[in-house]
């Protein structure tokens, strides 16, 4: 006789635990560049890491196929996810503002931590407050949410086409003859970063092989840092959160749309995207990776390809998930783990490269350094079903909502009592 699925089991939605754990691993797959080595290797290979051989074929790769894109995969996540909460909050009879708001500050705080203490490259501080203002919207119906949310997409392409304008002027006065000290800083601290000299590799290089307190102390004097961060990205991630909620309201995210929908949608899509990532590609190699051609072909031009991509991919793991074989029960135990998986890895990779760990901070090549993202998935997928077999919660979502809801939660799952015959 086949065993009906637990309350919990049944009501969750289980594409997307497995969207989510796509997001998550993949995001994981870019920002190790920026656990290993020096931030501006992230964006320009040429800086570190090496930008020819294996290391350019790394970098093409992850230029194609996840560079931005598992991002904007997982904001979307987020913001259906989001709002998912908060109709069974008020379904429950609960306030969902109350509900919403208690578990956008506890998430706030985790960022905060997170961002002073274990890894600068934080999206939490930043999803938290994208999270509150997408609120505002909930109740707008799935069109309206698109048009809004490509606004802000275009206000976000606005914003950062308006500061490179603004550092080609600072640009020239740096490098104008007899230039000031403060405008040789104005470059330095802003697109002048993603070419630092050897000089700026080296104290980044000792800064993250040295102690764990000098690094929490080095983000702590400029405590400045994600205020700034999160307000420059702030229209783009309520953007693609509402585009998220959007997704969940039409049923697109919930796989509730015929297959033959989804397949039209995951090969234009994915052919679009692949178009918008050839262009970055061709554009950082024809001008060597000069910082005005990276940061406006990827983080402008890229930004509606990336966009269209997203819901490619979301579409394509969706028509590879019907059958929730082992592969996708695996991924979605992942992706009901996001949270501690995400902090999680950031916990491990710093562990691995900072040197508080093992120290081997820019010590790898880009290739080299990659080769750890495939043995982070492997966790991620070996623990977090067997956890879920335990446990209600991975080990972070349950501090989540306890803190949020101000009482302890159910942890550790019961084991369901044996029937005791009669004869």
């Amino acid at each position: 006789m086949a065993t009906l699925p637990s309350t919990e089991q049944s009501s969750r939605i289980v594409t997307l635990d497995i969207i989510r754990g796509v997001a998550v691993m993949g995001i994981f797959s870019v920002n190790v560049i920026a656990f290993a080595m020096v931030e501006a290797a992230y964006f320009n290979p040429s800086a570190y890491g090496g930008a020819t051989g294996a290391d350019l074929i790394v970098w093409v790769a992850n230029m194609l196929v996840v560079d931005g894109k598992m991002r904007t995969l997982f904001s979307m996540l987020f913001g259906a996810s989001m709002l998912l909460v908060i109709e069974r909050a008020e379904a429950a009879g609960e306030s969902g503002w109350n509900v919403h708001f208690r578990r956008m500050i506890v998430l706030l705080g985790f960022g905060l931590v997170h961002y002073y203490f274990i890894w600068f490259g934080d999206i939490l501080t930043l999803y938290a407050v994208a999270g509150l203002v997408a609120f505002l919207f909930r109740e707008m119906a799935p069109k309206k949410l698109v048009i809004i949310g490509a606004a802000l997409l275009a206000g976000h392409m606005l914003l950062f086409t308006g500061f490179l304008i603004y550092m080609q002027g600072v640009e020239a006065a740096a490098h104008a003859p007899g230039a000031s000290g403060e405008a040789v800083r104005d470059w330095n601290d802003g697109l002048g970063a993603l070419a630092p000299s050897a000089a700026e590799i080296a104290k980044e290089n000792a800064l993250h092989l040295g102690s764990f307190w000098g690094i929490a102390a080095d983000k702590l004097s400029e405590w400045w840092g994600i205020i700034a961060s999160t307000l420059i990205f702030l229209p783009n991630t309520v953007g693609l959160m509402l585009l998220g909620m959007a997704g969940y309201k039409s049923g697109f995210l919930t796989g509730q749309w015929q297959d033959s929908v989804y397949r039209r949608i995951a090969g234009w899509a994915l052919a679009v995207g692949l178009v918008g990532g050839v262009g970055v590609v061709a554009i950082d190699l024809a001008t060597r990776f000069d910082v005005f051609a990276i940061m406006g072909a990827f983080v402008i031009a890229d930004t509606p390809f990336i966009t269209v991509m997203a819901f490619g991919y979301a579409a394509l793991v969706i028509l590879l998930s019907r059958r929730h074989g082992v592969l996708a029960q695996r991924i979605a135990a992942a992706g009901r783990c996001a949270f501690s998986n995400y902090l999680g890895t950031s916990i491990l990779a710093t562990l691995i490269f900072y040197g508080w760990g093992f120290g081997l901070y820019g010590s790898l090549s880009r290739w080299q350094a990659w080769l750890v993202a495939p043995a982070v998935w492997s966790v991620m997928l070996l623990w977090s079903k067997p956890w879920l077999a335990r446990f209600h919660y991975g080990p972070l979502e349950w501090a989540w909502r306890s803190l949020s809801r101000g009482r302890m939660q159910p942890f550790r799952k019961r084991k369901p009592a044996l029937a005791v015959s009669k004869a």
